[in-house]
Protein backbone atom coordinates (compact mmCIF):
# COMPACT_ATOMS: atom_id res chain seq x y z
CA UNK A 1 0.00 0.00 0.00
CA UNK A 2 1.44 3.71 -1.02
CA UNK A 3 1.20 6.53 1.27
CA UNK A 4 -1.49 7.88 -1.05
CA UNK A 5 -3.80 4.83 -0.32
CA UNK A 6 -2.66 4.69 3.72
CA UNK A 7 -3.74 8.46 4.25
CA UNK A 8 -7.00 7.73 2.11
CA UNK A 9 -7.85 5.00 4.25
CA UNK A 10 -7.24 7.07 7.40
CA UNK A 11 -9.14 9.74 6.42
CA UNK A 12 -11.85 7.73 5.44
CA UNK A 13 -11.21 5.95 9.34
CA UNK A 14 -11.57 9.45 10.85
CA UNK A 15 -15.73 10.14 10.53
CA UNK A 16 -17.65 8.33 13.18
CA UNK A 17 -20.07 7.78 10.67
CA UNK A 18 -18.04 5.90 8.60
CA UNK A 19 -16.86 3.74 11.06
CA UNK A 20 -19.87 2.83 11.41
CA UNK A 21 -20.93 2.28 8.30
CA UNK A 22 -18.00 -0.23 8.49
CA UNK A 23 -18.82 -1.61 11.87
CA UNK A 24 -22.55 -2.49 10.40
CA UNK A 25 -20.52 -3.99 7.10
CA UNK A 26 -18.68 -5.74 8.90
CA UNK A 27 -21.89 -7.91 10.21
CA UNK A 28 -22.25 -8.45 6.26
CA UNK A 29 -23.51 -6.82 2.73
CA UNK A 30 -26.30 -3.94 3.32
CA UNK A 31 -27.80 -1.52 0.66
CA UNK A 32 -27.28 2.11 0.74
CA UNK A 33 -30.90 2.65 2.47
CA UNK A 34 -29.66 0.03 5.13
CA UNK A 35 -26.91 1.78 6.11
CA UNK A 36 -28.58 4.86 5.93
CA UNK A 37 -31.05 3.71 8.83
CA UNK A 38 -29.54 4.60 11.69
CA UNK A 39 -28.57 8.47 10.71
CA UNK A 40 -30.26 11.26 10.77
CA UNK A 41 -28.85 12.49 7.84
CA UNK A 42 -30.20 11.84 3.79
CA UNK A 43 -29.04 9.19 1.47
CA UNK A 44 -27.28 11.36 -0.72
CA UNK A 45 -24.92 12.26 2.17
CA UNK A 46 -24.53 8.65 3.25
CA UNK A 47 -24.11 8.03 -0.51
CA UNK A 48 -21.38 10.80 -0.07
CA UNK A 49 -19.94 8.64 2.81
CA UNK A 50 -19.82 5.59 0.63
CA UNK A 51 -17.66 6.98 -2.00
CA UNK A 52 -15.53 8.25 0.77
CA UNK A 53 -14.89 4.71 1.56
CA UNK A 54 -14.82 2.81 -1.87
CA UNK A 55 -11.96 5.89 -3.20
CA UNK A 56 -10.05 4.38 0.21
CA UNK A 57 -10.47 0.63 -1.31
CA UNK A 58 -12.54 -0.24 1.97
CA UNK A 59 -16.07 -1.08 0.28
CA UNK A 60 -16.85 -2.22 -2.60
CA UNK A 61 -20.08 -2.12 -4.55
CA UNK A 62 -21.83 -5.06 -6.27
CA UNK A 63 -25.07 -4.86 -8.37
CA UNK A 64 -27.55 -7.70 -8.11
CA UNK A 65 -30.26 -6.74 -10.30
CA UNK A 66 -32.13 -3.40 -9.01
CA UNK A 67 -30.04 -4.36 -5.44
CA UNK A 68 -26.64 -2.65 -5.21
CA UNK A 69 -25.22 -4.12 -2.29
CA UNK A 70 -21.91 -2.66 -0.26
CA UNK A 71 -19.65 -4.66 1.00
CA UNK A 72 -16.59 -4.49 3.50
CA UNK A 73 -12.96 -4.70 2.13
CA UNK A 74 -10.79 -5.57 4.80
CA UNK A 75 -7.47 -5.44 3.43
CA UNK A 76 -6.87 -1.93 3.47
CA UNK A 77 -7.74 -2.17 7.51
CA UNK A 78 -5.10 -4.90 8.03
CA UNK A 79 -2.02 -2.63 6.08
CA UNK A 80 -3.78 -0.02 7.98
CA UNK A 81 -3.16 -2.25 11.66
CA UNK A 82 0.39 -3.19 10.28
CA UNK A 83 1.21 0.01 9.65
CA UNK A 84 0.04 1.20 13.57
CA UNK A 85 1.73 -2.07 14.89
CA UNK A 86 5.26 -0.69 14.31
CA UNK A 87 4.46 2.23 16.54
CA UNK A 88 2.44 -0.10 18.66
CA UNK A 89 5.55 -2.28 19.44
CA UNK A 90 7.91 1.02 20.13
CA UNK A 91 5.41 2.59 22.93
CA UNK A 92 5.60 -1.16 24.36
CA UNK A 93 9.23 -0.91 24.57
CA UNK A 94 8.51 2.50 26.50
CA UNK A 95 6.43 1.35 28.30
CA UNK A 96 8.75 -2.11 29.42
CA UNK A 97 11.28 0.66 30.26
CA UNK A 98 8.91 2.60 32.32
CA UNK A 99 7.77 -0.33 34.55
CA UNK A 100 11.59 -1.15 35.33
CA UNK A 101 11.78 2.16 36.25
CA UNK A 102 9.35 2.63 38.41
CA UNK A 103 10.28 -1.07 40.02
CA UNK A 104 13.10 0.18 40.52
CA UNK A 105 11.97 3.39 42.45
CA UNK A 106 9.45 1.23 44.42
CA UNK A 107 12.45 -0.81 45.60
CA UNK A 108 14.61 1.97 46.55
CA UNK A 109 11.62 3.43 48.74
CA UNK A 110 11.12 0.18 50.39
CA UNK A 111 14.79 -0.36 51.42
CA UNK A 112 14.36 3.16 52.76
Amino acid sequence: MTGDELSRTFAALADPTRRAILARLAEGEATVTELAEPFAMSLPAISKHLKVLERAGLITRGQHAQWRPCRLEAAPLGTATDWLDRYRQFWDGRFDRLDEHLRRIQHKESDR
